[in-house]
């Protein structure tokens, strides 16, 4: 039989923050097979990928070989030619300075289908982002989007700077901080007024964005005495004097924090968010592995049984979900609960329950496993308790309920190990002072950072998420500057947020 052609998608990555990717562009990034993605596109969007699809970096600038454009179409169109859905994740918008025009007719001359998927280009985001206005009706009704870096084999210019220079609006000059020297004089040149006002945003929507205000004639010298680097658009027109004074991007408040979550991968995404929405800029570095068990068989045993139990106790979301799983994957389904009452640590466990369609019936007000286990005490005596665990733990929940005159059974229903080795750049940048905050949410998760980055530790500041937390890095000579007061996510935050603000 022949084999089927896949189908190519353009996706446009927007300007950097994830959150401005369109429905369609997570869409297609979920069914994709290959991920084909340059440098200017937020990996943190690969997130939306299947775990199952070939990711391809395209290279960094600074770091590696970037591939030329002949060799990008090369391999997008063969993964297309094998049959596979192919994403091609490119920054900002395909078709504004992104040669989306030139991976087309490729695409066309290949037989392959495709789709266009535009993205939100840097010009509108800094817009919004930055606070400055591209029209405003006092000082520009059109705008332009410019180039400051055309194709080295082009014959002559086709950018005419004499006309640029009249043009009565705003100028936006992409690619353009090496050529600065050149477009700037020449505009300045042809009659535009050196005062003229500019905005360079750098890193656009990105927590790390940066805008340095100048003027056209200063502009040569600014971009070099503030070392100004790509990635950066400038903006250049009359607009630029409306910029809004109290920019509500970078008045977040943990703009310009870099801030290492620990958890493990699969759970690292919603604190991510979180911090990001706050402003900074988040580094991954899961600290503990979470896996199912290698044998189901005492987990299955359990099942058989639970008409059996009492109560069934969930001490994270980890157990719920693969407790419920494993329910689901042996032919149960909820009605197999029904004589159980259940209790959990935690709101993030009870929402853990609640996403299965299903409310705890005790949860208490200080989530610690002492707490739970002082609340159920009472209603323990004679009662069968079926504990859901991980492989590590402390034995408190256990122990108390046993005192109190409850039949307890434990199951191991996941596996929680250390992390064997970090990520060679978080080493390097927790050793250089690069990172401002570590999030630690859990004993073991202490426990693993401390064998992972040792001494290096000294050189950031430690976010525990409860005392118990606290207690452990303190043990290792590694005491927080904050711990939560309420033992959540969002406790550890505000923990943090309200340090920044001392």
């Amino acid at each position: 039989m022949k084999q089927k052609t896949g189908k190519v998608y353009l996706v446009g990555a927007g300007p950097g923050d994830p959150g401005l990717l369109t429905l369609r562009g997570c869409e297609l990034l979920r069914q994709a097979e290959v991920v084909f993605y340059d440098y200017l596109a937020n990996p943190l969007l690969l997130n939306h990928a299947a775990s199952t699809a070939e990711l391809v970096c395209l290279g960094r600038h600074g770091q590696g070989r970037v591939l030329e454009q002949e060799e990008i179409n090369r391999q997008v169109i063969a993964a297309a030619k094998s049959g596979k859905q192919v994403v091609r994740l490119k920054g900002g918008d395909p078709s504004i300075f992104a040669r989306a025009g030139e991976e087309i007719a490729a695409l066309e001359a290949a037989g392959i289908r495709y789709e266009v998927v535009p993205g939100v280009t840097a010009a509108l985001a800094a817009s919004s982002y930055a606070g400055v206005p591209l029209t405003h009706r006092d000082h520009a009704s059109c705008v332009a989007f410019v180039t400051g870096r055309e194709c080295c084999d082009k014959a002559g210019s086709a950018l005419d700077l004499a006309n640029l220079a009249k043009f009565p609006g705003t100028l936006v000059f992409y690619m353009g901080v090496t050529t600065a020297p050149v477009w700037a004089g020449e505009l300045v040149k042809h009659g535009k007024s050196a005062d003229t006002p500019v905005a360079i945003v750098r890193h656009c929507s990105l927590p790390k964005q940066q805008t340095v205000l100048t003027t056209l004639g200063e502009l040569p010298e600014v971009l070099v005495s503030r070392k100004i680097r790509p990635p950066a658009i400038v903006i250049v027109g009359e607009a630029v004097t409306a910029r809004s004074a109290n920019g509500w991007f970078t008045s977040r408040p943990l703009f310009g924090q870099t801030v290492l979550v620990t958890r493990p991968a699969r759970q690292a995404a919603s604190l991510s968010l979180q911090l990001n929405a706050l402003g900074a800029t988040t580094l991954l570095q899961p600290a503990i592995e979470i896996e199912p068990v290698d044998d189901w068989a005492k987990v299955d045993a359990a099942i058989e049984n639970l008409a059996t139990f009492d109560w069934l106790v969930f001490s994270s979301a980890n157990g719920v979900q693969y407790f419920l799983e494993r329910l689901f994957a042996t032919g149960g389904d909820l009605r197999t609960l029904a004589a159980c009452r259940l209790a959990t640590i935690g709101p993030a466990t009870a929402t853990a329950l609640a996403n299965y369609h299903l409310h705890t019936d005790l949860q208490p007000e200080e989530y610690r496993a002492e707490a739970l286990a002082a609340q159920l005490a009472p209603e323990s005596q004679g009662k069968r308790i079926l504990l859901l665990r991980a492989s590590r733990g402390r034995e408190v929940l256990a122990e108390t309920l046993a005192d109190a005159g409850a039949e307890i059974e434990q199951v191991v229903v996941y596996e929680s190990r250390d992390t064997a080795k970090p990520q060679a750049e978080i080493v390097d940048a927790l050793a250089a002072g690069q990172i401002d905050w570590v999030t630690v949410t859990s004993s073991a998760i202490a426990r693993s950072l401390v064998k992972l980055f040792g001494a290096s530790l000294q050189r950031t500041k430690l976010a525990a998420i409860s005392p118990l937390t606290a207690g452990v890095l303190d043990e290792a000579g590694f005491p927080p500057k904050v711990v939560a007061t309420d033992y959540t996510s969002e406790g550890l935050l505000n923990a943090i947020v309200a340090s920044k603000s001392e």
